[in-house]
């Protein structure tokens, strides 16, 4: 029988499916559930540096300087103490690796939150820097030198592995990942997903996209897990963003991740899809005669694919040269 065991950032797994930052697990009672569920790690809902700046901010000019300060540090740390108190809570009740989750922008005051959620339990850290550079004036490469400032910044007080998930805005993700890789990461998870904003023209109001993804969104997920694994192979992946099914969880692999995280198809369906996904690829590695995930990981990733690499064309030829309408 097929073997679903894995390893990713050096956590050891049941399975490769993790549940990814989110309301589903904001809560040591919901952790708990998606356990039972069959889940192989969680990942806690992130504390956000957006969310905590503006909280701050609304509170200030009120009185004194000094008061807008004590103000501010307040909001910050009753974000920090609930997110405290959920990994301390979940790792009484559950088993499953349970990872801390920071969802930032700046190169600030994330250090000191590190090293709280250590002490607390958590096995991993996963670090989110997620923006848009739209400054006329931007330097580039200055967004993917604040991952790595971050990072160093981080690994320098804690012994935790410290994962990277990073946003699809990148103009050379390979090469980042590298620098990542030497400064310590443990791991990368391909990709986050930006909030979409739409405009609804009867109202002439600003809207909320879709929040949900779509399986639509996996392909390039798989483009830059199959390419990244081949250039950087020592370092582990996860692909988020368009995992719905098991035959999702297979693609991802064969393209050289270690895991995936998955968000989107639980909220639509329910916990039950973990199970269902499992099944799936249980059932594809017996039929295929693999007895563990490391016998197919990267089978089919940008090295695989010979001189003539599908993941790095950028053109339709094969499609519309034979298109005459």
């Amino acid at each position: 029988m097929a073997q679903l065991k894995t390893t990713f950032a050096g956590l050891a797994l049941e399975n490769p499916i993790i549940i990814s930052s989110s309301g589903l697990t904001n809560s040591a009672e919901k952790i708990k559930k998606l356990e039972e569920a069959g889940a192989g790690a969680v990942v806690l809902k992130s504390v956000f540096e957006e969310q905590i700046s503006m909280q701050a901010g609304s509170m200030q000019g009120y009185g004194s300087p000094e008061a807008d300060d004590y103000l501010g540090a307040y909001v910050r740390s009753h974000a920090l103490n609930e997110h405290i108190s959920l990994i301390e809570e979940t790792k009484k009740i559950c088993h499953i690796p349970v990872i801390a989750s920071i969802n930032c922008y700046s190169d600030s005051e994330w250090v000191d939150f590190a090293i709280m959620m250590e002490k607390a339990g958590a096995d991993a850290l996963e670090i989110n820097i997620l923006s848009l550079q739209t400054d006329k004036d931007y330097t580039p490469g200055s967004f993917e030198q604040r991952h790595i400032d971050i990072l160093c910044h981080i690994k320098k007080v804690v012994k935790i592995p410290v994962i990277m998930k990073l946003g699809s805005n990148l103009t050379n993700p390979v090469a980042l990942i590298n620098q990542l890789y030497a400064n310590g990461a443990a791991a990368v998870v391909l990709f986050n997903r930006f909030y979409q904003t739409d405009i609804n023209i009867d109202t002439m109001a600003f809207t909320s996209a879709n929040v949900m993804s779509t399986p639509n969104e996996l392909p390039n997920r798989l483009r830059w897990t199959a390419i990244a694994s081949a250039a950087v192979p020592r370092l582990d992946y996860a692909v988020s963003g368009g995992v719905h099914c098991g035959k999702g969880v297979i693609k991802s692999i064969l393209a050289g991740a270690a895991a995936v995280e998955v968000c989107s198809v639980i909220y639509q369906y329910g916990a039950k899809e973990i199970e269902n996904m499992k099944k799936e690829l249980s059932e594809w590695m017996d039929e295929k005669g693999y007895e563990s995930l490391s016998q197919f990981k990267g089978k089919m990733n940008a090295e695989s694919a010979g001189e003539i690499n599908p993941f790095e064309r950028t053109q339709f030829m094969r499609y519309y040269s034979n298109r005459e309408e």
